[in-house]
């Protein structure tokens, strides 16, 4: 059993990265879709497609990677907040990841978006990753 199912999903997609996988798949849930929609609407991956089975359904990420060099998009990608040691934060404290140039997954009462749209809404939340 997993404790942490955020930080399964970002290990397995650090994993394929190094790996050079062009796909990866992952179990399902309502958290992690989200967090796939906000890398996919930033520009970190590719495409995803949702797969619906009997049990929890799976995610497949398409990776992406530089045309000629191969370099992953995603440089870092860290967890923040771990069930041991929740960090939540304010719209006023928002943090700004790589000087503005990364995001930070923030889980609103409003979804989950990134620092910059938590703070057009002017709402906090828990810290789930930094990416970059």
């Amino acid at each position: 059993m997993i404790t942490d199912t955020v930080a399964d999903y970002l290990t397995r997609i650090r994993n394929a990265q190094m790996a050079k996988h062009r796909v990866v798949e992952i179990p399902a849930s309502n958290l992690r879709k989200g967090v796939t929609e906000i890398l996919f609407n930033q520009g970190y991956i590719l495409s995803y497609k949702f797969e619906e089975d009997n049990k929890q359904g799976k995610i497949k990420i398409a990776l992406k990677y530089h045309p000629k060099t191969k370099v992953p998009a995603i440089k870092k990608i860290e967890r923040v907040s771990t069930p041991g040691l929740r960090k939540y934060t304010s719209a006023n404290d928002m943090p700004r990841v790589l000087n503005g140039l990364g995001i930070a997954i923030i889980s609103t009462s409003k979804g989950i978006m990134t620092n910059k749209e938590a703070v057009r809404q002017n709402v906090g939340g828990e810290i789930i990753c930094y990416v970059y």
